[in-house]
């Protein structure tokens, strides 16, 4: 196959060129700053040579926007939203262009768009969406991928929960803070979190690619959330670190100032649930978390 991953040099983008390529698929990565045969330079604004890439393109990813890690300030504010519809956008009038369409469309959404929920269990049928930044964002970045329909391509939003790895996300972070002794509940550490080992998710997006029958939106996440306070404690266990200190959230405030984030990112409650993965018999390799956090300390 030929697929193309715009904004594919970050963690994501770069495990899912290893996984298509290691099977002998061609990947071409857009990037505003090309160092690679296989990269092309864009801008994610306007069209230009990289439009000829999509041609006879069997799939399009597109992982484009400003990292969420960071204080929702009014200028990043701007820059999550823009960077994520504009590049939506563009790359639609692109396809339009296109004599000979991309078969698949996959865009990033993500596993956020759901209300804080530890009880309720979102699925893509019976998940609630609110009404905040985070959650407008993503409802915004799905309107503007579902806006236009064309019978040649097939669309899916990947509302992608946490993704663990270790060579970038959330993991290492959390190894970090555990080693140091911090690795505690945060907050009141009944908060959800959804995740999906790097590898599950990379096979997650295979197997949509392959199954025609899988279209709109679709959770990319492990079938096992579980609350902050029992992931901490699975981390602490893994790495043999006897203690952990409870982070509340009065210091979880400060300490995201001087980190330049946001608390959201570890007191949401994300209780998601892959169902249409589940459904179309989709196997997980690390279905719970124990199982996950060993392979990665292994690796």
């Amino acid at each position: 196959m030929k697929i193309i991953i715009a904004g594919g040099t970050g963690f994501l983008g770069e495990n899912l060129e290893k996984h298509f390529t290691e099977k002998g698929h061609q990947v071409y990565i857009l990037t505003r700053n090309p160092k690679r045969k296989n990269e092309i330079y864009w801008d994610a604004q306007t069209i230009s040579e990289w439009k000829n890439s999509l041609e006879k393109a069997d799939v399009l990813i597109n992982l484009t926007g400003k990292s969420v890690d960071c204080r929702y300030h009014e200028k990043n504010k701007k820059e999550i939203y823009s960077s994520r519809i504009e590049s939506t956008r563009i790359l639609q009038k692109a396809a339009d262009q296109c004599s000979d369409k991309p078969k698949i469309w996959l865009n990033a959404s993500s596993a956020t768009i759901y209300v804080h929920s530890e009880k309720h269990l979102n699925t893509e049928e019976n998940g609630i969406i609110g009404d905040d930044f985070s959650m407008n964002i993503c409802k915004s970045w799905e309107k503007e991928f579902f806006a236009v329909e064309n019978e040649e391509i097939r669309k899916v939003a990947l509302r992608t929960s946490i993704v663990l790895g270790n060579d970038g996300g959330a993991f290492p972070k959390l190894k970090m803070i555990t080693k140091l002794g911090l690795g505690g509940k945060q907050g009141r550490g009944n908060q959800m979190v959804s995740w999906i080992h790097i590898q599950d998710f990379c096979k997650a997006v295979d197997w949509v690619i392959n199954r025609e029958t899988i279209s709109g939106v679709i959770n990319i996440t492990a079938p096992a959330p579980l609350s902050n306070e029992n992931m901490m404690e699975t981390l602490r266990k893994k790495l043999k670190v006897p203690f952990g200190l409870n982070t509340p959230v009065w210091q979880l405030e400060i300490a995201s100032l001087f980190l330049k984030t946001e608390t959201e990112l570890v007191l949401k409650s994300r209780n998601v649930y892959p169902e249409k993965l589940e459904q179309t018999g989709f196997k997980f390799s690390y279905p719970e978390l124990d199982n996950a956090i060993a392979n990665l300390l292994e690796s």
